[in-house]
């Protein structure tokens, strides 16, 4: 149940024609693993916490470099050195101390995250690598918690949601049948500031949705964004009955 002061905090919230109080106790509820805490995963938990989300898990075990501090905005100069997780964990209960967080500053893989997955009702991704992002949605599909996938790099950026829970959803794999580790990352190719906090606000939305049961998810959908020329489209993304991943769940 809401408190006075919950209710009066979210008031905003609550009183949006398709959203009230039962949708607000449903993310009071909710426990979430936000994977990665860099230019993503900062404005994504920023929106979680600000919006209620009662438990968020954030995992990563990267110490802050002054590199980071042009995007990454739960970071200040003074925490340099410091682990991302453990920092962001202590900013995001100022702002809302009504939700608890917990730093995870393990490496996520097939040891790890089984223990993890068991403990929350979604996961949202928004690292900067193939590998452990092929190794959370394996988790995922094995535990049966959807996931929110969110990437930027340069000047685009892409949104997805796999959610094994429902028949026809594809999983990450089935987007991506190869995975690529030599592929480029931020360090290497660069990228633009905001494009992160859009994607990470973005994929905050859809995962308040799947949490609130509010709207309809990004499931089989692929959402793409290129800032520099200022387009958006949405491509469909069907599950494919060979994938290496998803296609156990059916045996």
């Amino acid at each position: 149940m809401l408190s006075d002061d919950e209710l009066l905090r979210y008031a905003r919230q609550i009183m949006l024609p398709a959203f009230d109080i039962a949708a607000q106790e449903k993310l009071k509820a909710a426990r979430v693993l936000v994977v990665g805490m860099g230019g993503i995963g900062c404005p994504l938990s920023l929106y979680l916490a600000a919006a209620g989300v009662g438990e968020l898990l954030l995992a990563d075990f990267d110490v802050i470099e002054a590199s980071n501090l042009q995007r990454q905005l739960l970071y200040a100069e003074a925490d340099l050195g410091r682990l991302k997780a453990e920092v962001a964990a202590a900013r995001l209960a100022v702002v809302n101390p009504f939700v608890r967080c917990e730093a995870v500053t393990v490496a996520l893989d097939a040891d790890t995250l089984p223990a993890l997955l068991s403990r929350v009702d979604l996961v949202v991704d928004g690292c900067d690598n193939f590998g452990t992002r092929d190794a959370v949605n394996a988790a995922c599909v094995a535990a049966g918690v959807p996931l929110v996938s969110a990437a930027a790099i340069g000047f685009g950026a892409q949104l997805a949601v796999f959610d094994v829970r429902q028949p026809a959803s594809p999983c990450y794999r089935c987007l991506y049948p190869e995975m690529d580790e030599a592929a480029a990352t931020c360090a290497e190719a660069g990228i633009l500031a905001p494009v992160v906090g859009v994607v990470g606000a973005l994929a905050a939305t859809e995962a308040l949705k799947i949490l609130s049961g509010v709207g309809e998810p990004l499931v089989g959908k692929l959402w793409l964004w290129e800032a520099m020329a200022g387009m958006m489209r949405t491509l469909s993304v069907r599950r494919d009955a060979g994938c290496a991943v998803c296609s156990l769940r059916d045996r």
